[in-house]
Parts: structure tokens; C-alpha cells; sequence
């Protein structure tokens, strides 16, 4: 059972990086706007660059939070990937279930996520804006048959009706914490001589972290506060360094468009 704490100075147990992952339009700041704030805009503008928020929970009893992360889902940005997935221990993989392209595009970002993040990385598969059933495009049945078919969990929301957004946030997260308390179990159980035999922490992924709270605080299965705001500096300055790029090209194109028309229409007079 999950709950929402209203003070976040509280003493953290976890800290987990989940990532949005998707096509651009899809809704996946709308989601994280959901979840994170329960609030929801009609004016939303596409993501620029990386944008992450934050919200502590309970789960069994420990205090979680989790940072989730926001992308832009155009190819311009796809740059950062490798970066962007670093640390993640929780996906959520959305489509629009009013456009079948972003479905069809599901399996190459699926593929994207396993080539780059953790190989137990617990991942959600959401059907968004399942407010618009009359223009689906995308039957429930076939993606349940794919989610089922690569071993991930599934569900249809609806950002702006807050349908199935906070169990679809909170049954990753519970899941995350399920796997590692389950490892933390079965390492306290061992004897010492095994133990002993484990790697170390920098060698250990999402199934292998052991309850460190008395020792060293928060299990922090993602990067640390100071880490992150190097990392989400470093992707807004490629965003912007792209999107300048992208600018300067079209203005060299349309110039030089421009002056091959000029010189042969002066060829011609």
C-alpha cells in the first residue's frame, strides 16, 4: 500500500530514477504533471531538451522518492540517450491510443531502453488518453498481447481524467521496492563468508542492492541530487546546442536557396 506524505523533509529510505519514454505528443509531461502535481494544462507545449520532478511516498511502510524523468520524444533529441537512461530502475513506456504510429514505434523504443539501461529494469507499457475511445486506433487487445510478449506490465490512462495515472506510477514503484527488498532478504540471510563474496557497491545493479539504510542512509538506486543537476544541465545545453544547430542549417539552406535564384534569374535578364 502506497500513500502520499505531505512533508517531504522527512527521513528518505529510497530514492528511484524512473524515466518517461516515448514519441513526442504522446502525453508523457501531462502524465508527470499528473502524477507529480496533480494538475493537468490544455495549453501544454512540447518538451524541450529534459525536465524531471519529484514525489516521496510510502510504500510498506519506508519512504520512497521517486524522480521521475521527462524527454523529448524527437529524433533530434536521441543524442542524450545513453545519459538519459543512466541509473533508471523504473520505465514508463507511452503511446497514444489514438495514433497507431506511436504504437508502431513501441518495439524500437523498447529495444532503445534494454540497450541502455538496467537489464532489471521494471517497465510499465501505458496506452495514453484513454479519455479519446472514440478515435482509438489501437486496440486494448493488442497491446496487451505485446506487453505480455516482452514480460512488461500494462495499462490505458487518461492524463486528463487522472485515469490509472497514480496505479500506474505506483505499481512500478512498488515493484522496484519489491525487488530489492526481496534481494535485501535473501544477502541478510547469507552467512558472513558469502557475503564477503559479493561485489562491490559500484559492480551492483537494480537486483543485487542490499538495505544500506542503518549504515550509509537512503538507498539511492539512481544518481545523487548534485549528479542529477549536472546531468539535466548537460541535456538541456545539448537540446539548445541541437535546436541551434538545426536553426543555423535551415537559415543556410534558405540563403542559399535564395542566392541560386537571385544569380539565375540575373543569368537570364
Amino acid at each position: 500500500m502506497a500513500h502520499s506524505y505531505a512533508e517531504l523533509n522527512q527521513r528518505i529510505d529510497y530514492v528511484f530514477k524512473v524515466v518517461l519514454i516515448g514519441d513526442s505528443a504522446v502525453g508523457k509531461s501531462q502524465l508527470l504533471a499528473r502524477f507529480s502535481r496533480n494538475e493537468f494544462s490544455l495549453d501544454s507545449k512540447a518538451t524541450i531538451g529534459v525536465e524531471f520532478q519529484t514525489r516521496t511516498l510510502a510504500i510498506d511502510h519506508k519512504t520512497v522518492k521517486a524522480q521521475i524523468w521527462d524527454t523529448a520524444g524527437q529524433e533530434r533529441y536521441r543524442a542524450v540517450t545513453s545519459a538519459y537512461y543512466r541509473g533508471a530502475v523504473g520505465a514508463m513506456l507511452v503511446y497514444d491510443i489514438t495514433k497507431r504510429q506511436s504504437f508502431d514505434h513501441v518495439a524500437r523504443w523498447l529495444e532503445e531502453l534494454r540497450g541502455h539501461a538496467d537489464k532489471n529494469i521494471v517497465i510499465m507499457l501505458i496506452g495514453n488518453k484513454s479519455d479519446l475511445g472514440t478515435l482509438r486506433a489501437v486496440s486494448t487487445e493488442d497491446a496487451k498481447e505485446f506487453a505480455q510478449q516482452e514480460n512488461l506490465f500494462f495499462m490505458e490512462t487518461s492524463a486528463l481524467e487522472a485515469t490509472n495515472v497514480e496505479s500506474a506510477f505506483l505499481t512500478v514503484l512498488t515493484e522496484i521496492y519489491r525487488i530489492i527488498s526481496k534481494k535485501s532478504l535473501i544477502a541478510n540471510d547469507e552467512p558472513e563468508s558469502m557475503r564477503k563474496l559479493k561485489p562491490s557497491q559500484g559492480d551492483e545493479d537494480i537486483s543485487s542492492v542490499k538495505s544500506r539504510r542503518e549504515l550509509q542512509g537512503p538507498v539511492v538506486v539512481c544518481q545523487h541530487s548534485l549528479s542529477l543537476a549536472l546531468e539535466l544541465f548537460f541535456f538541456q545545453f545539448c537540446a539548445s546546442f541541437f535546436s541551434f544547430l538545426t536553426g543555423v542549417l535551415l537559415a543556410y539552406i534558405v540563403v542559399s536557396y535564395s542566392f541560386a535564384i537571385f544569380v539565375v534569374v540575373k543569368l537570364f535578364m
